[in-house]
């Protein structure tokens, strides 16, 4: 089918879903009025779109941490001991590295060493394997709404598998689970696999269930700038509503400046809406995902706590809807349950403190809210012209030519043109535009802040900045300096 953005047809998605649901056997235990009907019985309390717009309302932060082991009763332990010993508002559940390759072989053998073993020797729930039935017992033991976070380029039968059993909210994009995951899978086909799920949920939303979807909002974790992520998440988005999802949900990763990511965030809500509403796209629930530091943690658990309270604060000043929590265990592996419940703990203890307290507005946030703004709409506009109207059409160009360029992304797909770097208090500018289509004027303003920190620290303004800023988090400092500065 050649890429379009137009919804899909019915037709067209169940003429693909036949081939879907032939790839593993556990596909043959989907069956979609019946699970209309059991996300009908679901308590209220269950449903991920709910519980974010309750927040919304009330104007709190919700905490979810990211966790999956390879057996369904140690999975169900381990997200029952995140919601009464962490105290978490919302559960995951975090797929396994095979499942994000579709390598459902590869998951059986782990499943059954996981048995012997009596652990997980996979680093994730291997969703597929288990099914409609075995992912169900997950939901029917847990009293949280859950949602299914994973890294897959093609998700297409997991999306059915786990939204059917109960899941009410699924992450992802045919970009962001592409461009910083995959190396060879081209953006063409993860726009189609994802506009496949999207179609899927949007089904279901005409049928009276609402499934919440989230872009994975920090792309490559790595100082990404936020217009950069904006735009994308945007672009996310408008494939999501086009296709008839009404909950959504937009991301942004945490960088490090507390007026640049309150400054993110808003613009993130505020830049979707208007462009919800130019699209004709009518009621959609927008909520907003923080995510806590992505790039390098500090070996030390009491450092790593305040790596964890400071993202919890800037989440919370920024009035996003849920935050995403790391934990003190990050710089060495995959945490323990107890280390993830204690960083539960400590982001909802800042949260608490925070409540009802939101950062006022100023002249350096009204800036960067307009600098992220009119850079996003620079990408934005050049999409939408390269595809002649077609966003999606517009995505791929705009990839090939290095206008949508998300810094050490792995994909051969990405230009890897666009080079950023912290300015003098530490907001991520762009060190080299690379292709990124931006005004002479914004070219100049990036230069100007990048060459006040050069000025500052006595050296020229190049990648070596970038480098030392990539590592500074994890020695205990925001930005990168040369010693004794």
């Amino acid at each position: 089918m050649k890429l379009k953005f137009k919804k899909w047809t019915e037709e067209e998605f169940f003429e693909m879903r036949e081939e879907v649901l032939k790839g593993w056997p556990t596909g043959a235990e989907v069956d979609l009025e019946e699970a209309v009907k059991y996300h009908k019985a679901l308590p209220e309390s269950k449903s991920f779109s709910k519980k974010l717009m309750d927040a919304k309302k009330r104007g709190i932060t919700l905490a979810q941490p990211r966790a999956g082991v390879a057996l369904i009763e140690q999975h169900i332990e381990l997200l029952n001991f995140l919601d009464k010993e962490g105290g978490a508002d919302l559960l995951p559940s975090t797929i396994d590295s095979y499942t994000r390759q579709n390598k459902y072989e590869n998951c059986e053998r782990g499943i059954e060493e996981s048995k012997k073993a009596g652990r997980s020797l996979l680093n994730g729930f291997p969703g597929v394997n288990h099914g409609v039935k075995g992912c169900r017992e997950v939901v029917e033991a847990t009293n949280l709404p859950l949602q299914l976070r994973h890294g897959t380029p093609d998700a297409r039968l997991l999306s059915e598998i786990m939204i059917a059993a109960g899941f009410t909210s699924n992450e992802g994009g045919g970009i962001s689970y592409n461009v910083p995951y995959a190396k060879n899978v081209s953006i063409e086909r993860t726009i189609r696999d994802w506009q496949y799920v999207d179609r899927l949920v949007g089904w279901y939303e005409e049928h009276g269930v609402s499934i919440n979807r989230e872009p994975f909002g920090p792309l490559t974790g790595t100082l990404v700038p936020p217009s950069m992520s904006n735009a994308v998440g945007i672009l996310e988005g408008l494939l999501a509503a086009e296709q008839g999802v009404k909950s959504i949900t937009l991301g942004y990763g945490q960088c490090g400046n507390l007026i640049q990511d309150i400054a993110a965030i808003r613009s993130l809500e505020e830049q979707a809406n208007e462009y919800f509403e130019k699209e004709g796209y009518k009621g959609i629930e927008l909520t907003t995902v923080f995510h806590q530091w992505m790039g390098g943690f500090p070996e030390d658990e009491a450092k790593a706590f305040g790596v964890i309270s400071n993202g919890a604060s800037a989440a919370a000043l920024a009035g996003a809807t849920k935050v995403i929590v790391k934990t003190p265990h990050e710089a060495i592996g995959v945490p323990t349950k107890e280390a993830n419940a204690a960083g539960i703990r400590a982001t909802k203890m800042v949260l608490n403190l925070l409540r009802g307290q939101q950062l006022s507005t100023s002249p350096e946030l009204e800036e960067d809210i307009r600098i992220i703004k009119a850079e996003t709409k620079c990408i934005l506009d050049k999409v939408y012209e390269l595809g002649n109207g077609d966003w999606a059409v517009g995505i791929v160009k705009a990839f090939e030519q290095g206008v949508l360029d998300v810094p050490f992304a792995p994909s051969i797909y990405n230009a890897g043109k666009m080079m950023p770097a912290r300015d003098n208090v530490g907001k991520v500018r762009y060190l080299s535009v690379g292709n990124v289509p931006f005004t002479q004027e914004l070219i100049d303003y990036n230069k100007a802040q990048l060459e006040e920190r050069g000025k500052y620290e006595g050296r020229p303004v190049n990648f070596q900045m970038t480098v030392d800023d990539i590592f500074a988090v994890g020695k205990g400092t925001l930005i990168g300096r040369p010693e004794g500065k």
